[in-house]
């Protein structure tokens, strides 16, 4: 996306559906939300079933993360790997992730802000994850911060794919 910098700051274009569109993405704003992390806590991985599943578009505008998304989907020549990003208030990236994907991302600095925007809205029953600790990803924290909700996902291994 866009940035610039002058004597006043910066301006960084964080959006632009024509963008999206002129590479094949088609994206509807239906939410959107953020989050702030102390560093090394981990947040993931994230997802909702079908049919509430959703596509999301993930950046940091303050302090930095590292983004990790899984396939789940099950006919992908790239399912279940992972790849990981690091976006950053610096270099001003962000991550499309396709509907079908797990979403994650640990803190790489204190008060990180994860800003999303997703393409459906949030549905608790349909909201759910898979264990951070068993994607095969080395997340390179030694004691992480993981909420409850998220360690009580099942693992990869006991994970049967809806996509």
């Amino acid at each position: 996306m866009p940035t610039s910098s002058d004597t006043r700051g910066s301006f960084v274009k964080s959006f632009s559906e024509t963008a999206l569109k002129n590479v094949g993405i088609e994206f509807t704003l239906r939410e959107s939300y953020f989050s702030f992390s102390k560093k090394d806590v981990i947040r993931g991985m994230h997802f909702q079933l079908p049919p509430h599943h959703h596509s999301k578009v993930v950046f940091c505008p303050v302090g930095a993360i590292m983004d990790v998304i899984v396939d789940l989907r099950k006919d992908s020549p790239t399912f279940l790997s992972c790849t990981a990003h690091e976006l950053s208030a610096e270099n001003h990236k962000a991550i499309y992730i396709p509907e079908g994907f797990a979403h994650g991302f640990k803190a790489l600095t204190d008060d990180a802000l994860t800003y999303y925007l997703v393409s459906s809205e949030y549905n608790k029953e349909h909201d759910t994850g898979i264990r951070f600790d068993s994607i095969g990803y080395d997340w390179n924290a030694a004691n992480p911060i993981v909420s409850a909700r998220d360690l009580s996902f099942v693992p990869m291994n006991d994970f049967v794919s809806p996509f």
